[in-house]
């Protein structure tokens, strides 16, 4: 089952395949802040995410200096795509990203969110609760073409103590790559 706005978060202990951020294995509690944290399921591959890459490194260290913990979590098969192994992470992380990046191999983390994207964010308060799910913007290709930013919208609510006009969106991207 998916998670709804107010849910708890699903805790994790993953494998960090960014040396640069945080210790070799993350969990939510060593990921969050003081004001909340937001888990973002991304890969390699997804044209998708390799679109968005500069916004979404920017998202991560606008919230981090908000005191909101960012973390990536890449959930997909790598037998299906290669190009999502945790070596082909650690690659990634190495060329410049501000943030912890996860590998979810088992997918545990990804059915118990009910991640179904790449890129998905879920956005939790600082008593680990749901506050918005789905997608950064509604150009994940194309930052000249963004109308409407609803993860940016949500985390300036939340700061402000209110709940977002728009708690959950369609995420647009590549499907999870799940296991056979």
């Amino acid at each position: 089952m998916p998670l709804s706005t107010g849910d708890a978060a699903p805790t994790f202990e993953l494998p960090n395949a960014n040396a640069n951020v945080g210790p070799s294995t993350l969990s939510f509690e060593g990921a969050k802040m003081e004001h909340g944290t937001l888990v973002l399921f991304e890969c390699n591959h997804c044209p998708y995410v390799v679109a968005s890459v500069g916004r979404i490194n920017a998202m991560a260290e606008t919230c981090l200096s908000q005191g909101i913990g960012f973390v990536g979590i890449n959930s997909n098969d790598p037998v299906v795509y290669e190009n999502d192994s945790f070596e082909h992470m650690v690659k990634r992380a190495e060329g410049g990203m501000p943030y912890a990046y996860l590998h979810d191999a088992s997918q545990t983390v990804a059915h118990a969110y009910g991640a179904k994207r790449t890129p998905e964010f879920f956005l939790f308060d600082a008593d680990d609760r749901l506050v918005y799910q789905g997608r950064m913007d509604d150009s994940p290709r194309n930052p000249n073409d963004v109308t409407s930013t609803e993860l940016a919208e949500a985390i300036t609510a939340m700061l402000s103590g209110e709940a977002p006009a728009v708690d959950y969106t369609e995420s647009i991207g590549c499907s999870v790559k799940w296991k056979a």
